[in-house]
């Protein structure tokens, strides 16, 4: 099974620009990258960065590959879907993301025990967050309510689709709120360079949130 990493190299992670400069977003948002993709490689993944710009060797783990392409998420995306190859495509952002959770995706099938044409692990927005295709007429559409969309899409072509909730794997990290997140579960890069960066949690409030020293 190939897997795809999409990548926003450059401005990435606009909605944390109240807590973090340009320089840190993308310092950050390369940390998330590498948590992924070594998570990845820890569930037996081979994982492919399909990037917007070329990336440093030591913005990845070992044995990381990267593909260029700059055009929007869902042409480069539906541009490797052209093969047979059934295929894990899971986003950057997803720090919180364990190897169990992404073989229990992988391993998604239907009520008869066979594998899914198309398994879903959706976003808490309904985004689509992970998705395995081993349809090869399935093509994806990231814009908007993409879960929903995908659902559709995997419906008008008679294939099989199941959703797998995980908590793991429909956290991403968008917003200054998510941070809290980063900190209380994670457990890699991303979570390391927060805590390099000065954040820790504020219990301060009703809510626990996260403040920046």
């Amino acid at each position: 099974m190939r897997t795809l990493v999409p990548f926003a190299a450059v401005n990435p992670k606009t909605r944390l620009d109240s807590v973090l400069t340009g320089d840190e977003r993308a310092a950050f948002a390369r940390a998330m990258l590498r948590s992924v993709c070594a998570t990845l490689q820890q569930a037996g993944s081979e994982p492919t960065v399909l990037s917007t710009a070329a990336l440093a060797a030591t913005a990845l783990p070992a044995d990381t590959s990267v593909v260029v392409d700059d055009r929007p998420l869902t042409t480069a995306v539906n541009d490797q879907l052209t093969t047979d190859t059934p295929t894990l495509i899971m986003m950057a952002d997803l720090p919180l993301a364990t190897p169990e959770s992404i073989r229990r995706l992988i391993a998604a099938s239907d009520d008869a025990g066979t594998d899914a044409d198309i398994a879903i692990a959706p976003g808490l927005g309904g985004g689509t967050n992970a998705l395995v295709v081993r349809a090869p007429a399935f093509r994806v559409d990231y814009h908007g309510a993409s879960y929903l969309d995908h659902r559709a899409a995997a419906a008008d072509l008679g294939a099989t689709v199941e959703t797998v909730d995980s908590r793991r794997l429909a956290t991403d990290i968008d917003e200054p709120s998510d941070l809290a997140e980063v900190l209380i579960h994670g457990d890699g890069p991303a979570r390391e360079w927060l805590i390099d960066a000065g954040f820790d949690l504020d219990r301060s409030d009703g809510r626990v949130g996260v403040r920046r020293r």
